[in-house]
């Protein structure tokens, strides 16, 4: 009695609970502090605050004062009372102090603790069981029975009387063996979710890991991205410098030859119009005499002046602002500078695909290079396995990839119907419709099919327009960037279309030919 007492002084009158980091208002009443921070934040817009115990009000928000004593003997009770098991199901005989039950009797429909299971009744008709939170569920609901049986038929727990009413003649087993039956089942069940949420794991941090190396790919990118545009911007502005200058040096030449030049014909025109007014004199003379003799002395002729006028037009041409040669010479400069920034990463070479034969259909030839496969009308007789095209005339690469840039190219001119691309190890070999490049969601592909170009993945095709006809192809990946592109290699590169994925499994190179023969030419890494 004593113990129940001193839990009721102990309980926060806001939880109903023992005190936990108790604090105290100014007018002497404890709470928890979560408690009282909890009420004092309701009360904050009416503009005063009240203790919830005495409704004492403060003009302001109360300062709430710690009582280190009071916690001390909420954690010495908490201490000193029996552990509550997880059920959460109490002794029913103990009416003063929650006690945590141990078990239950099915007969007296109530839950025992430790001391009273000790002096309660052992006779057979007294089914003691786990602790139960409702005791009444453990009887049936028809005949008030404990349940002692399971009806197999009806998925159901049933007592002795329901044996020959309602379930008479159904197949039967106790509850232990029902029940064992139902963990196995669980346990199986739970063997299953369990792995697949390994699975799932397992994909998470593939993906997270995916995410990590394209970010620590794109910072490293951005980087040097950033370094090649600062020095492109640095040696254009100096260009541009350049080009200023020579253009303001070029309009400053010119300018003082133009303004010499324009002198010299203002002076050739002052001296033409002197020579015509004599001209216009001498021609309105009647005195022959007069007319030869000033004629003879004045200087007339017009020696020279047609020379000098060619030799002006040639000044002016050659005086022009910006001539070819000087215009090509800036253009030549600017490519220069372009291509002297490194545009592209480091690229290493890398080793050239190879074809595996183990995985080629059988009626697929493979050159002892293992970079050509033709198709044949007979079969090559090689083992049926598990990792062999069965259906789709396809062979994949030996090498495989998982991170990287990688492309290789392959000659197709001597076929006119084929596929090339990418795919996961998983694709599948045996079915006949599956099998087969693009009609899965395993693989990206580029075929043709006479005349006709088109990508496919997961079975939707895109078709390609007619000028995407080579007779090699190229294929890029970029596996942390989630790309896989198809290109048209002929003189130019040509881009013809980019799938873009988050890659789960590592990928293969994978081609197919139905006539003639295609050849791996090179491949490539960065």
């Amino acid at each position: 009695m004593a113990s129940a007492d001193l839990m009721k002084e102990l309980e926060c009158s806001v939880c109903l609970s023992i005190y936990t980091d108790p604090v105290m208002l100014k007018c002497g009443h404890n709470f928890c502090r979560e408690c009282i921070d909890r009420v004092l934040d309701t009360q904050r817009g009416s503009g005063t605050y009240s203790c919830p115990e005495c409704r004492g009000e403060f003009q302001e928000r109360p300062a709430l004062q710690r009582n280190i004593t009071l916690r001390n003997i909420s954690e010495n009770f908490q201490s000193t009372q029996p552990d509550q098991k997880e059920s959460g199901v109490f002794c029913t005989y103990c009416i003063h102090t929650p006690v945590s039950a141990v078990r239950s009797c099915q007969l007296c429909e109530a839950s025992l603790c430790d001391n009273h299971l000790k002096v309660h009744s052992k006779s057979p008709e007294h089914v003691i069981t786990d602790p139960a939170a409702s005791p009444e569920n453990r009887k049936c609901s028809l005949h008030k029975k404990s349940l002692e049986y399971y009806c197999k038929e009806d998925s159901t727990c049933v007592c002795v009387y329901c044996l020959i009413g309602e379930h008479k003649g159904h197949q039967m087993e106790s509850l232990d063996e029902a029940s064992e039956t139902k963990k196995n089942f669980l346990a199986n069940v739970l063997h299953k979710l369990a792995t697949k949420r390994n699975e799932a794991e397992k994909r998470v941090q593939s993906l997270q890991e995916h995410q990590r190396k394209v970010q620590g790919k794109a910072a490293g990118d951005t980087e040097r991205i950033t370094v090649m545009f600062r020095d492109l911007k640095r040696r254009l502005e100096d260009l541009e410098r350049r080009i200023l200058s020579d253009i303001s040096g070029q309009v400053e030449r010119v300018s003082v030859s133009v303004l010499d030049l324009i002198e010299k014909l203002e002076m050739k025109k002052v001296e033409l119009s002197r020579k015509m007014g004599i001209i216009e004199e001498l021609c309105k003379t009647k005195d022959p005499v007069t007319i030869l003799q000033r004629s003879d002395k004045a200087d007339l002729c017009e020696d020279g002046d047609n020379k000098d006028l060619k030799r002006h037009d040639t000044q002016l041409r050659d005086g022009g602002l910006l001539d070819v040669a000087w215009i090509t010479h800036m253009s030549k400069t600017l490519l220069d500078t372009i291509k002297g920034i490194n545009v592209c990463f480091y690229v290493q070479e890398a080793a050239d695909v190879l074809l595996d034969v183990n995985t080629a259909h059988n009626n697929l030839f493979i050159s002892v290079d293992k970079k050509s496969a033709s198709r044949l009308n007979i079969g090559q007789k090689r083992p049926e396995t598990p990792a062999r095209f069965q259906f789709s005339f396809h062979v994949m690469s030996s090498q495989r990839f998982t991170s990287g840039q990688h492309y290789w190219e392959v000659d197709v001119g001597g076929s006119v119907s084929w596929r090339v691309g990418m795919c996961y190890p998983s694709m599948e070999r045996k079915g006949s419709d599956h099998s087969w490049i693009g009609r899965n969601n395993k693989s990206w592909g580029l075929f043709r099919n006479k005349n006709e170009y088109s990508v496919v993945h997961n079975r939707k095709v895109i078709n390609l327009p007619d000028n995407a006809s080579s007779d090699r192809v190229r294929i890029f990946l970029d596996y942390e960037g989630g790309q896989i592109s198809f290109y048209s290699v002929c003189g130019t590169t040509r881009h013809l279309h980019t799938f873009s994925a988050a890659f789960t499994e590592p990928l293969y190179a994978v081609l197919g030919v139905w006539e003639g023969f295609v050849r791996v030419c090179k491949g490539n890494s960065r």
